[in-house]
């Protein structure tokens, strides 16, 4: 299998169409919510990505078909005066898990990250997505604590209309 992971250039249509296609494609898996990207979304997300500092998206092709997705952002730790990577998404199309694709999109996560002189790679994953997280665990994740008595961190949202 040939595969080849690419930073995505916003301005470019195929890159856009490909991002879109793979992201529509994870968001109408449950893990996804079970539901298709917005037409608001799936119209304005690449010129909206395009004007967030920071952001940046990784595309997984084999062959010419897309076939994984990784839409990063950058951010701060205010802890170790440094900045961070966190993956908002990681997609890997169903036809085409299984193949140690995730773990290909994350090397090239942290290979940018350490370029980039960051102290930490975040991301966040649903408490059932028992396949997700064991390939974030086979990559390294764990659960973010500071002292073992006070727990583990939890992703908490507000949502805002």
């Amino acid at each position: 299998m040939s595969l080849s992971i690419i930073s995505a250039d916003y301005q470019n249509p195929q890159h856009g169409h490909d991002l879109i296609y793979l992201l529509d494609h994870y968001a109408h898996d449950p893990m996804g919510g079970g539901e298709p990207l917005s037409p608001y979304v799936r119209t304005h997300l690449i010129e909206q990505l395009r004007a967030v500092p920071g952001a940046f998206s990784l595309l997984c092709y084999q062959q010419q078909q897309a076939v994984g997705l990784a839409n990063c952002f950058m951010g701060f730790s205010t802890f170790k005066c440094r900045p961070l990577v966190n993956i908002h998404d990681v997609v890997v199309h169903a036809d085409y898990r299984g193949q140690g694709i995730s773990q290909q999109l994350l090397a090239v996560v942290e290979q940018i990250a350490r370029q980039r002189n960051c102290c930490k790679i975040t991301l966040e994953v649903l408490e059932g997505n028992d396949i997700a997280r064991k390939a974030y665990r086979r990559f390294g994740f764990a659960g973010y604590e500071l002292d073992p008595e006070a727990g583990t961190a939890l992703m908490w949202q507000k949502l805002l209309n």
